[in-house]
């Protein structure tokens, strides 16, 4: 009776030590699928969309040099009642065009960062990319009145360095999930196709304003339409990230 007891036994903590290196294996193999839901909720993030069942998208442009592209980019805003959109504004840029700044915090646009030298800030030391978000910061509060909330760094290139200097600085780092490639100057239908095709619910559109964009001013009255024909309403970035779920993808 005493073996057959400890055999017993000894079976039972076999079947619970094999059990316990199967669920070891599984999760040693899908460790990169397992990262996005064991990571801590308080690193932070960039953000790419909403995740919301409202037909809401938030039409975002970069300017980081040029005068040419904005003034009818803001020109057709306008003419299509679009009353909410984002604009990140390099500093440099800023400060040479006082006037389209005005014109675009008049208009009642959400203005962004982004940032002050073109670099990748991934490259930089970590009192280097405090050093580019803290210039930025101190011109666009200078020509606004206000501190930006939120920052897209000049090439959308970021590391979780980068994200943690952000967020310690009070900003939060959008990039995009639809990308209209208008920087590629493929031509206008392109560019509407790009956006059109993939934008849904919480989407965050990525356009350009700068002089390098050539067709955006073109392509970007039939987005408006044909995004509107489908029963999207236009929303600020900061607005599509209130009270929604945010879609962030993790650094490795």
């Amino acid at each position: 009776m005493f073996w057959i007891y400890n055999a017993k036994r000894l079976k039972q903590y076999f079947i619970i030590f094999t059990a316990a290196l199967f669920a070891v294996g599984i999760g040693w193999a899908e460790r990169d699928n397992m990262s996005i839901f064991t990571s801590s909720n308080a690193e932070p993030h960039a953000i790419y969309k909403v995740n919301t069942k409202e037909k809401k998208l938030a039409l975002t442009f970069d300017i980081s040099w040029g005068e040419q592209r904005t003034g009818p980019i803001l020109d057709i805003l306008e003419k299509k009642g679009v009353k909410k959109a984002t604009f990140f504004l390099s500093s440099p840029w800023s400060e040479t065009h006082p006037e389209i700044v005005k014109r675009i915090k008049d208009m009642g646009f959400e203005i962004g960062s982004h940032g002050h030298k073109h670099v990748n800030y991934s490259s930089l030391s970590d009192e280097e990319i405090k050093t580019q978000i803290g210039k930025a910061d101190a011109i666009l509060k200078n020509l606004t009145g206000a501190s930006p909330k939120l920052i897209r760094t000049p090439n959308g290139n970021f590391d979780q360095r980068v994200l943690k200097t952000a967020s310690s600085m009070g900003y939060t780092v959008i990039q995009w999930d639809t990308d209209s490639k208008d920087w590629l100057n493929p031509g206008t239908e392109q560019i509407v196709a790009n956006v059109t095709k993939k934008a849904h619910p919480g989407d965050i559109i990525l356009l350009h304003a700068s002089d390098t964009c050539k067709q955006t001013h073109i392509a970007l009255p039939i987005i408006i339409d044909q995004l509107r024909q489908k029963g999207y309403e236009f929303v600020t970035v900061s607005e599509l990230l209130a009270g929604a779920s945010v879609n962030a993808k993790e650094v490795q």
